[in-house]
């Protein structure tokens, strides 16, 4: 069984890969076309043409990543449980590493950021009228 400190560092690597793809996928291209222009980003995806297909499953993107950061944060926040205790020696009772709650916030910044450019700039935009 794996210990709680490797679940723990585990979901964080693993919601931080996910949460990165929020930015390739939605965040970078909608940044480059408000900061350099529709030929800027004509550029991009001609240069990384699985742009397109990957932005087309941005729903999906956005829910694995949401996800594993909800389970990454259950892993790190949650109480000390007995269960886990007496499995484990104690072990699994230890408070999360610094390491780990920082990887989890930085994921979560991430993720946030992408949430903002994917569902949130271009409404903003319209209605500030640019």
């Amino acid at each position: 069984m794996i210990s709680q400190n490797w679940q723990q560092k585990i979901s964080s690597f693993l919601s931080l890969f996910t949460s990165t793809g929020t930015l390739i996928c939605c965040a970078l291209p909608a940044l480059i076309a408000t900061f350099a222009g529709g030929a800027a980003v004509t550029s991009m995806i001609t240069n990384f043409p699985w742009l397109v297909p990957l932005s087309e499953k941005k729903g999906w993107i956005f829910t694995i990543a949401g996800a594993m950061l909800i389970l990454s944060g259950v892993l790190i926040y949650r109480p000390k449980g007995k269960l886990s205790c007496s499995i484990t020696g104690g072990k699994g009772c230890e408070i999360a590493g610094r390491f780990t709650k920082i990887m989890f916030w930085f994921s979560l910044s991430i993720f946030s950021i992408g949430v903002f450019f994917a569902y949130l700039f271009y409404p903003i935009i319209q209605v500030l009228g640019f």
